[in-house]
């Protein structure tokens, strides 16, 4: 801890503060004094030679390699291995037609090496044509493997995209007068979905929102979230009160967790928030099962934990003990923006171990928009743990304009 740094509890690092807890201080800037700007979207720093690209051109460096070397060398050494690896780098890594041209170039200046001694076509010669010729074929059935590969890792991910669209749809940018932005950033490369999930349904009593975290990874969690947003807009649609919504989705998990066999089949829990804009009324109810609390973020830039009157067990832990929930009611003032998140968020490390703080980053900072706010977040967090995170993450962000 820094000298003049309070110390803050569990939850407040978690972005929320209990009562008694001390006022979060911020880092200034070494060079003003003042509270860090926004920083800019990832992706628009300086930008660096791409590995791929360099490794493209390796097979003509290797073949201009070749020659130089059989320039510089005695006749008795021989350029073939560069030769023969100029067509094998290339198959991976390029087109069939680049491949085949490697090849035929690396044979040309097999011949090329050998004319300047003017030996004519004796055994060595022969000899090194057969190898490179063999390899450069080799390189093109490897071309052919690898593409084929490439077409089938392409339908995968094109299902795994339908998949995510299905069970996480993108809410529209704009629902009964609200500003609302989604984002979901997983944490293995190439992966669509996980374990968070998000929803948004207009209803006939307001504009209802989870944000929630399954226990678990894999098949296993994916169907979990299926049940949740499955019940939840269901639920949403026929409940009067947000307490309700909570229970139906209490009772579908505990139906899902029956019909597989229990808690060891199913994943065991979720933790959520939900959340209630009132049509036409300036408040947000908030009903929290164990999940991080919700922060409003005011167009002054000050910032509010959005925390729970009374603590809760997350969904599918019923058996541990029941008790009915009560949501809680704050204003939700113009200009405001309420965002929601998993603890992907506020668990990212960096490589010392410290936590990624929303409240610490967040206080005193202004976004133009609901997608801005979470891009930049996404950014951040990229940055703060190094470009990969141990957990996926859920963002979902709400401004009354």
């Amino acid at each position: 801890m820094r000298p003049g740094e309070v110390e803050e509890s569990p939850y407040a690092r978690a972005g929320g503060r209990l009562p008694g807890d001390p006022a979060p201080v911020r880092d200034p800037d070494p060079g003003t004094g003042h509270p860090p700007p926004s920083l800019p979207p990832y992706g628009r720093r300086g930008r660096r030679p791409a590995p791929r690209t360099l490794a493209r051109a390796l097979p003509a460096l290797l073949i201009a390699g070749g020659i130089l070397y059989d320039l510089l060398t005695p006749r008795v050494f021989t350029a073939v291995p560069f030769f023969t690896a100029a067509p094998l780098v290339a198959a991976p890594l390029s087109s069939l037609r680049t491949t085949v041209l490697t090849g035929l170039a690396a044979l040309v200046a097999t011949f090329a090496v050998h004319a300047r001694f003017g030996t004519g076509a004796d055994a060595s010669l022969v000899t090194e044509v057969v190898t490179v010729a063999t390899v450069a074929l080799l390189a093109v059935a490897i071309n052919r493997v690898v593409r084929l590969g490439d077409r089938r890792l392409a339908s995968a991910r094109e299902i795994a995209e339908a998949a995510q669209r299905a069970v996480l749809p993108e809410p529209a940018a704009r629902i009964a007068g609200f500003d609302i932005a989604a984002r979901y950033e997983a944490a293995r490369k190439d992966a669509f979905i996980g374990g968070d999930l998000y929803a948004v349904q207009d209803s006939p009593y307001g504009v209802r929102l989870i944000v929630g975290d399954v226990r678990g990874k894999g098949l296993g969690a994916v169907a979990a979230v299926a049940v949740v947003i499955g019940a939840f807009r269901e639920a949403a649609e026929q409940e009067s009160t947000l307490e309700a919504v909570a229970e139906r989705l209490e009772r579908a998990l505990a139906r899902e967790g029956t019909r597989r066999d229990g808690i060891d089949a199913f994943e065991g829990f979720t933790t959520a928030v939900l959340a209630e804009l009132p049509h036409g009324d300036h408040i947000v109810r908030i009903v929290n099962r164990g999940h991080p609390p919700p922060l409003m973020l005011h167009a002054d830039g000050s910032l509010r934990s959005l925390i729970p009157c009374e603590p809760a067990l997350p969904l599918g832990m019923s058996d541990l003990g029941r008790w009915p929930d009560r949501a809680t009611e704050s204003v939700f003032p113009g200009g405001a923006t309420l965002l929601l998140y998993t603890d992907g968020l506020c668990e990212a490390r960096d490589a010392h171990g410290r936590f990624y703080d929303p409240w610490r980053r967040l206080a005193g900072r202004r976004f133009p928009d609901p997608r801005t706010l979470l891009a930049r977040l996404a950014a951040e967090v990229r940055r703060h743990s190094g470009g990969g995170t141990a957990d996926d993450m859920a963002l979902l962000a709400v401004r009354r304009p």
